[in-house]
């Protein structure tokens, strides 16, 4: 079987060309930009074991498990993440947080300049703004500790200076801080969406009957962690901006607004504190 022909097989079986074309690189042992040699070298026989290799990491991709855990890695925001199933699969939607943080971030007249990351995961908000921005004083806080292991291990590797702490929330906050970000779980508890992430942890993404439950412990919360004139910007699913941005305004956050993703929706949500 050459590689053309192992493509085609895969894509026979459902998976989108990308997908097919990562993941016979990951089972070849080249880098996933590689794709140019991929391409040119469509016509080489496809090894046996890198053929039951790749057959097997197809298999998982048809099952639904993300990309990212079957390759271990993830891009975001430039970075080159370590991702596995302890933690969420990052999303390009995330990257909107990042870059309003940063906007407000450089609004901002003082030194240092402290972040907190609420719910880190792999660590992907803290260390892309940590990495764009490294005079900053960045603390990221999970209450998993698996999680945390993942998202120390990217610092590690990334050289990072990040803080890592584990917590729910803001329990095991001590400073004030200039920026508070988080993409806390906010996926309603009986959405038929969930059996689509089987894969992913449901912790990460499931918050209550109306999927807020989080995000209102974390603007109750936020006010006794800020600044005067910090800011607290949150991630929401796609349908509850209004309901975010009403949780802001009844805490006593000012300039209460929402910003769209890449696709045009409001995906995140975020006030400034008095």
């Amino acid at each position: 079987m050459t590689l053309a022909q192992a493509m085609a097989a895969a894509r026979a079986r459902g998976l989108a060309r990308l997908d097919a074309q990562l993941l016979l690189l990951h089972a070849l042992d080249h880098a996933p930009h590689d794709r140019a040699w991929l391409i040119s070298h469509d016509g080489d026989v496809l090894p046996e074991d890198a053929a039951g290799r790749f057959d097997a990491l197809v298999q998982r991709r048809v099952a639904g498990e993300p990309l990212a855990y079957l390759t271990g890695f993830k891009e975001f925001f430039g970075l080159q993440l370590q991702v596995d199933a302890r933690v969420l699969d990052p999303r390009p939607d995330t990257e909107t947080l990042v870059e309003w943080a940063l906007e407000v971030l450089d609004t901002l007249d003082a030194a240092p300049l402290e972040v907190l990351d609420l719910g880190t995961g792999s660590g992907a908000i803290a260390l892309a703004l940590q990495h764009a921005r490294p005079a900053l004083h960045v603390t990221a806080v999970d209450a998993s500790a698996d999680a945390l292991a993942v998202a120390q291990a990217n610092a590690r590797r990334l050289s990072l200076p990040v803080t890592f702490v584990e917590g729910a929330w803001l329990e095991n906050a001590s400073d004030h801080y200039h920026v508070i970000v988080s993409n806390p779980p906010y996926v309603a508890a009986g959405d038929p969406h969930l059996a689509a992430l089987m894969h992913e942890p449901l912790q990460a993404l499931a918050s209550g009957p109306d999927g807020l439950d989080d995000l209102r412990q974390i603007v109750a919360q936020a006010p006794a962690h800020l600044v005067s004139g910090g800011w607290l910007l949150l991630e929401h699913g796609w349908d509850q901006a209004a309901a975010v941005r009403t949780l802001l305004a009844q805490a006593g956050f000012n300039a209460v607004q929402s910003r769209p993703d890449l696709a045009g929706i409001e995906r995140c949500s975020g006030g400034k504190w008095p």
